[in-house]
């Protein structure tokens, strides 16, 4: 059997509005169940391991809330380095990414 190349959908380059907002909500929800299950673990003493975990998880849970805000303000999507598209397959991994690769490869240099 082989694939029919014309009933393959292509997918649009951008993320709608609605997409980005449920792609959004999703990772803020794993990442509060994330600190959710930390607290509940965590032993009456906070070791540092599981308060580095905990920092990491809010710094993400900003990057998503500065996300939101940019599906607002409409530039969600733009990467604030190059001011280019981020790439749709970027978005779909990491829907709060501000950069494009090339950027982020740059910022973290």
């Amino acid at each position: 059997m082989s694939l029919d190349a014309s009933r393959i959908e292509s997918r649009p380059e951008r993320l709608t509005a609605h997409e980005a907002r449920q792609r959004l909500e999703h990772a803020r929800n794993t990442r509060l169940t994330q600190l959710q299950a930390l607290d509940e673990s965590a032993q009456a003493e906070d070791d540092q391991l599981v308060s580095a975990q905990k920092a990491a998880i809010e710094r993400v849970l900003k990057e998503i809330d500065e996300a939101f805000a940019r599906v607002d303000g409409g530039t969600y999507g733009t990467c604030l380095g190059c001011g280019k598209p981020v790439p749709g397959e970027r978005l779909e991994i990491l829907p709060y990414t501000r950069y494009c690769v090339a950027c982020q490869r740059r910022a973290a240099a």
